[in-house]
């Protein structure tokens, strides 16, 4: 690939936006908007991809409850949680990150715990510890915080490089080790971590195998003048805000999501558009670390969440550019002081679609 011209903005950043998703108005039940002419799903399936519509727009109207203007940011995170991926909330203080979890937490059935990144937390902190009971004169293990369906990992990069090693088992695998016996985690198991990009002192940086375990980055942006003002209202009101979200979405209802995740249709010119991307990200000089066969399956599979919560059996091409930056961002290292976002972004827009 030829040089690529030069990137706004230069600097690192936590990755540029990528096209926003689009909220489709409530379909009646069995419809599916712009089926494409092909292969259709089994029977049945029409009708839950609307009923699991309709259940996304539920907890999203929750969570809006509390997180103002910022629509977007909701639904990529709950397509990556439909993925069954991990989030990574980059941005700084006081915007909402903490907040956002905790209200899909809220709307969301199920088990909740939040752990505070430290530097003297130690990973035994996070996945539990073998502890002697006296009564029954024998070890008996004690889980962790991370025995939760959601956990939240708050300013996950003042963790030592031991502790922060001690989530990639827990993330990759859904599982916890300790003294040789392994510890398998409840399902759904989703991780929403935050961290501060701006503040280096008493951080430790997340090593790229570390990053590779998040499906998507994103940031939260701040909101809108008009959502600011909502927001100070809601918040400075007699009722805490968040206490007052109750879940909409039982855990059964989400795992249902991920189950019917693999039934959505993917065309072979969809998935060799997104295999010809990232072999043209591959083949670039300019791109010192490219993406890898694992981040190209977690693309697919975030766009095909992003369709399915659309409320389609199908994966267009601008799924895939929709979250393109999402997804790859943190996983690419360019040279010189290019934006890793603006790289991917450029390089999505260069590659042609088949039709």
């Amino acid at each position: 690939m030829h040089e690529p011209p030069p990137y706004a903005p230069t600097q690192a950043s936590p990755g540029a936006p990528g096209p926003p998703v689009v909220l489709p108005p409530q379909a009646p039940p069995g419809v599916i908007p712009n089926a494409p002419p092909g292969p259709q799903g089994a029977p049945g399936q029409r009708e839950r991809i609307a009923q699991v519509g309709n259940q996304f727009r539920a907890v999203m109207q929750n969570v809006e409850r509390v997180i103002l203007g910022k629509a977007d940011v909701i639904a990529r995170v709950l397509a990556a949680m439909c993925a069954g991926g991990h989030v990574l909330l980059l941005d700084v203080p006081g915007v909402g990150k903490t907040m956002l979890a905790r209200s899909i937490a809220a709307s969301i059935h199920c088990s909740f715990k939040r752990i505070q990144f430290t530097p003297d937390l130690l990973p035994l902190d996070i996945t539990g510890n073998n502890v002697f009971n006296l009564r029954k004169k024998a070890f008996e293990f004690v889980p962790g915080p991370v025995f939760a369906n959601l956990v939240l990992a708050d300013e996950i990069n003042r963790a030592t490089p031991k502790t922060q090693a001690a989530l990639l088992e827990v993330m990759a695998e859904g599982q916890v080790t300790v003294d040789g016996t392994t510890h398998v985690l409840p399902q759904p198991f989703l991780v929403i971590a935050t961290m501060n990009p701006l503040e280096h002192d008493g951080t430790f940086p997340l090593p790229a195998a570390q990053l590779d375990r998040f499906s998507i980055r994103v940031s939260m942006g701040f909101p809108p003048p008009d959502a600011e003002m909502r927001m100070l209202d809601v918040h400075m009101g007699k009722d805490v805000a968040i206490g007052a979200l109750s879940p909409v979405l039982g855990t059964d209802e989400f795992l249902a999501w991920q189950r019917l995740l693999p039934t959505i249709y993917v065309a072979e010119s969809v998935k060799r558009y997104a295999v010809n991307v990232v072999t043209a990200m591959r083949s670039d000089s300019a791109c010192l670390t490219p993406p890898s066969p694992r981040a190209t399956l977690m693309w697919l599979r975030m766009a095909m969440a992003m369709a399915m919560l659309q409320g389609r059996d199908h994966v267009l091409p601008s799924d895939l550019q929709a979250c393109a930056v999402d997804v790859l961002a943190h996983r690419v290292v360019v040279s010189g002081q290019r934006n890793g976002g603006a790289y991917v972004d450029y390089v999505v827009k260069q590659v042609p679609v088949e039709r």
